[in-house]
């Protein structure tokens, strides 16, 4: 067994590095809306920010009016873990003030999996609010410029809403128990670390 599990992660990480076939990013696991524009990817800018210091500890990040985070770091984050936490935030603030696609610090893969997801609340009519829990933060395999990021989300205390009215749209749906997120991530000729790919988690998470 873990041989088997080692040969797995060795294998994702050279697939980081070295390219890897799309899967679809879906933490609400809906479909791809029909008719939808396909992603143009463009280069994206490194992040300085990338390079600073993370907290320990919670830290709670504003994401739009009415749309907040609350990261809990682990004692002595590893740099890397910062992207997980960004991609979240950003595609939250897509969602929220309609932007169609996301792309900071993902490549071409990881562009079209997230606005994929990004598009389809917006077609939809939808919007979020609330606060979302992200924990569990941590760096489960790495080799050369490749590696595997995972983190657990809660998203219990979060709602769709309307865009159009601000209302709460009814039933609330099951996607906000908590579920794991993992990322394939790669770092590039430039020293930053991008996502690659959206990765179908390997376990779940609780509370």
């Amino acid at each position: 067994m873990r041989r088997t599990a080692m040969a797995m992660v060795l294998c994702l990480l050279v697939m980081a590095g070295c390219g890897q076939q799309e899967r679809p990013y879906a933490p609400l696991e809906a479909p791809t809306p029909a008719g939808s524009d396909p992603v143009q990817a463009e280069p994206t800018e490194s992040s300085p920010a990338q390079e600073q210091p993370l907290p320990s500890g919670t830290q709670t990040i504003d994401i739009a009016e009415g749309m907040r985070v609350r990261v809990e770091w682990p004692a002595n984050p590893d740099p890397l873990l910062k992207v997980m936490v960004d991609q979240y935030v950003g595609t939250r603030e897509a969602v929220v003030e309609g932007k169609r696609v996301y792309k900071r610090n993902l490549e071409l893969d990881a562009v079209f999996q997230a606005s994929r997801w990004v598009q389809e609340l917006i077609d939809q009519g939808h919007s979020m609010r609330g606060t979302g829990r992200i924990y569990n933060l941590r760096v489960s395999a790495r080799m050369g410029s490749g590696a595997q990021v995972d983190a657990c989300v809660d998203e219990s205390k979060v709602r769709l809403i309307s865009s159009r009215t601000g209302e709460v749209i009814s039933p609330h749906p099951d996607w906000t128990r908590p579920y794991a997120e993992s990322v394939a991530a790669h770092r590039g000729d430039d020293g930053v670390w991008r996502i690659r790919s959206y990765l179908t988690p390997r376990e779940g998470c609780t509370r």
